[in-house]
């Protein structure tokens, strides 16, 4: 009887075992967590670095076009011979100094107009147009055109770079074969084009304020002769001559 007892009891605890062990839920894996990309930040770390050379370089661009240099296309032939039609040219912005823009005035100065510049100022009548013309008259100079000779402080200018190209229907007229005498006031400069029959200019509007001269013309970078469509190769890099 005690041994089948015993053989009862095992019986029983090998069953309750085994309904532990049935009874027991699987082990649950963990879902793995990816690693954060370590690519990531480098890439977004070049697109910045690609977004502040952007930056900078618009910044330095826009500073140059600014202050020191700029570039301009001639429309018109009122400085024939010596500036074609479709010649591009840039202009010295700091030469007379630094000039704010929209106030229009010279925080310091570096140097003044002189005899014979070819500058770009804003049109006195059109302050959104920018015209090009050559410096002939300083201030406190009493200027004088007598039948297209020109004049200055009562003594014959010699006139190298003037051009005349009359039409034959067209008689001497004033101003602009005849003009003046007037003296240029302070602060301004008298300016005419080449092409003397065909330049509108202070024989017609009057003087050019000097904070108004946006720089001096230099070099010719580009020339495109539209009738003949092609490049004048030849005045490529031209000094424009004063």
């Amino acid at each position: 009887m005690a041994a089948q007892n015993k053989s009862k009891k095992r019986a029983s605890e090998h069953e309750a075992s085994g309904k532990e062990a049935s009874g027991t839920e699987p082990s649950r894996k963990e879902p793995s967590r990816k690693e954060p990309s370590k690519q990531q930040p480098a890439e977004t770390s070049t697109l910045r670095e690609y977004a502040e050379a952007l930056v900078m370089a618009v910044i330095l661009a826009l500073f140059i076009r600014t202050f020191v240099v700029q570039a301009f296309k001639i429309p018109s032939g009122s400085m024939l011979p010596t500036l074609q039609v479709g010649d591009h040219l840039l202009v010295n912005k700091f030469v007379y100094g630094v000039r704010l823009p929209f106030v229009g005035k010279r925080i310091f100065e570096i140097g003044s107009p002189e005899y014979e510049d070819v500058i770009v100022f804003i049109y006195p009548q059109d302050r959104t147009k920018d015209f090009i013309k050559r410096v002939k008259a300083l201030p406190g100079d009493r200027i004088e055109l007598k039948n297209k000779v020109l004049y200055i402080n009562g003594e014959r200018v010699s006139d190298e770079h003037a051009f005349f190209d009359p039409l034959p229907d067209r008689a001497a007229r004033r101003p602009r074969d005849n003009f003046g005498p007037e003296t240029v006031p302070d602060g301004h400069v008298f300016v005419m084009g080449d092409n003397r029959d065909h330049s509108h200019d202070s024989r017609f509007w009057g003087m050019v304020p000097i904070n108004d001269i946006l720089g001096k013309a230099f070099v010719l970078y580009w020339s495109w002769d539209a009738g003949a469509f092609r490049p004048r190769w030849s005045r490529l890099g031209m000094r424009i001559p004063t």
